[in-house]
């Protein structure tokens, strides 16, 4: 039984744009994991035993299921890490950085350091 060809295609292409960008030449020069992904669609596509020995036993409907839900899981890790560096925004910051920006956040100014310039 093979899969329908556009529920595959979109499927692939849901996958293209939860990965990172590289550049505007991205069909001239795939990274490695796109290549194995469409290795792999490709496969499910023609019903063809070219892909892992592993994913070659199951039927093309149990990998399409098992493709979604990873999925659905990389999406997932994206929006966990959009909404982690949203909430916690000094996550990334030094310690003196994050000191300034507490206190200018309940309205203090810190005062500028002495820098002893004579020693």
């Amino acid at each position: 039984m093979s899969a329908p060809l556009p529920a595959v295609r979109s499927l692939y292409r849901r996958f293209l744009r939860e990965l990172p960008a590289r550049s505007p030449s991205l069909l001239a020069n795939p990274s490695p994991i796109q290549r194995h992904l469409r290795q792999d669609f490709t496969a499910a596509l023609h019903d063809t035993s070219t892909s892992l020995s592993h994913q070659a036993a199951k039927p093309v409907a149990a990998r399409l299921h098992e493709a979604e839900q990873y999925l659905l899981y990389v999406k997932s890790q994206r929006v966990y890490a959009t909404l982690l560096e949203r909430y916690n925004p000094g996550m990334n910051m030094g310690e003196e950085d994050r000191v300034r920006l507490s206190a200018r956040r309940v309205g203090i100014n810190l005062p500028e350091e002495y820098v002893d310039e004579s020693k």
